[in-house]
């Protein structure tokens, strides 16, 4: 099978990235979150692609599997769960440890299995498995941004997948026969230079697509430990039980000299940062906009709209009008109230959004409420408080958005949605006219933080 995503011999691991991700957003093959860039893409069929994995001989023989926290995975470690096998998950982005191993409560139904499959599940179901516990892994189940079917392999960028293995090397979990299985999507399976990959890089020994069951037969070698010369201080400052682990190998007497890493985009020789997807020209020149009249102040003194990108009118493209962004902090100007408050009726009624979970983005939750018809005039992101605020036109308006944001959740958690505090029993006129008292009692949400428009990233 011919790849439908073509690569050329001299493309560097970026360049290859980015074309996936490219063909994956241009054809629209992705589920939430999206856009898929920088991202193991949540790709469609992912659930028909991860069921393969029970079709495996290695699978069937396996007890102990680790299965990595990426959202397409998803499918996979709910069929490890169902089929009782010991199920590790990687801690998210190895923050606090190495793995965690879900233990489901005692004859949980499937809905509450489901839940132990996802992130919340990590956080609900698991127990720390750190690097001194004896643990033998029979499968490992990774994620991938492209695969060739020789079983070379490319990730993000970010290198986890590598350094989990290389762990779990160091402390004898998995050995050379250990098998590793990566479940993409058929565009994902593309031609990879082998001169791309290196000693430290892991390779697999399946691909799952949606189509096919691909066998690898890849001879070349799986890391057999860290390599510290890749490593540099910042990143054991990041990864603690990176930190652990050189400290064990040194007394032990390994060579654990660490290395100059260089960035991702020098290392890759990519043409533009490799932390963000490349941009069209869409954001609009603020001086541009406005000529200097006799009277005014000049362009250098007069506060400036910030920057923000022009959508449609349902939120994919070209709309005329700007939204306001309030912002706070030394690096933007703040938007003249009046100005501001031009574009938001009298008769704006709030929705309050709890409960939101900390590996949520704003741009996710902002997909979330196109998919649901519910896009307000204005959503106040509160992340750190694990909330958010939306605004709109009016109180019927704010209730049908209410009625079609019940039952919202993220990676098996719900949402909570509900009227504001201010408006649960009556609608209020708005908060100027509000006494100094009560202002001080509920202060309003854009008050604190910045407000940041559903149409604009």
């Amino acid at each position: 099978m011919e790849p439908v995503v073509n690569t050329h011999s001299d493309a560097t691991k970026e360049d290859i990235r980015q074309r996936v991700w490219h063909y994956i957003e241009e054809n629209n093959l992705a589920n939430f979150p999206r856009p898929v860039y920088n991202r193991i893409p949540n790709f469609k069929g992912a659930s028909t692609a991860c069921a393969k994995v029970s079709e495996l001989q290695e699978f069937t023989n396996a007890e102990e599997v680790k299965v990595d926290p990426d959202k397409p995975l998803e499918e996979a470690r709910l069929l490890i769960l169902q089929a009782q096998k010991t199920l590790l998950v990687p801690t998210p982005r190895l923050r606090s440890g190495l793995f965690n191993r879900i233990i489901p409560p005692p004859q949980a139904t499937k809905k509450v299995l489901h839940i132990c499959a996802s992130s919340q599940g990590v956080k609900d179901f698991s127990v720390p498995v750190g690097l001194d516990d004896k643990v033998k892994v029979d499968l490992v189940v990774v994620g991938s941004v492209a695969v060739s079917e020789q079983g070379l392999r490319i990730g993000k960028g970010e290198g986890f997948a590598d350094m989990e293995y290389g762990m779990m090397a160091s402390m004898g979990a998995v050995t050379e026969s250990t098998v590793v299985v990566t479940i993409v999507h058929d565009c994902q399976v593309v031609e990879i230079p082998e001169s791309l990959i290196e000693n430290h890089d892991l390779t697999v020994d399946y691909i799952l697509t949606p189509t096919r069951v691909i066998k690898t037969n890849c001879q070349r070698p799986k890391p057999q430990g860290i390599i510290w010369s890749k490593l540099d201080t910042d990143k054991l400052e990041k990864i603690p039980i990176l930190k652990t682990l050189r400290g064990l190998e040194e007394e032990m007497g390994k060579d654990v000299t660490l290395g100059m890493v260089p960035t991702k985009a020098e290392a890759s020789g990519a043409k533009y940062p490799a932390t963000r997807r490349p941009r069209k020209n869409t954001l609009k020149n603020v001086e541009e906009e406005s000529k200097h009249e006799p009277g005014e102040p000049s362009q250098q003194s007069r506060p400036r709209r910030p920057r923000v990108r022009k959508e449609k009118a349902d939120g994919s493209g070209d709309n005329q009008e700007e939204c306001p962004i309030t912002a706070v902090g030394p690096r933007r100007q703040k938007v003249s109230e009046e100005w501001s408050r031009s574009k938001i009726p009298d008769t704006a009624t709030s929705l309050y959004v709890g409960g939101i979970p900390p590996e949520l983005r704003v741009s996710e939750l902002k997909t979330m409420l196109r998919e649901k018809a519910a896009v307000p005039l204005r959503l106040t992101w509160q992340g750190a408080l694990h909330r958010a605020f939306l605004d709109y036109t009016d109180p019927q308006a704010a209730d049908q958005a209410l009625s079609a944001l019940q039952d919202l959740t993220v990676n098996g958690c719900e949402l909570q949605v509900e009227l504001a505090k201010s408006q649960r029993k009556t609608w209020r006129p708005p908060r100027q006219n509000k006494p100094a008292q009560q202002e001080a009692e509920a202060p309003n949400a854009e008050e604190q933080n910045p407000s940041l428009d559903i149409n604009n990233e």
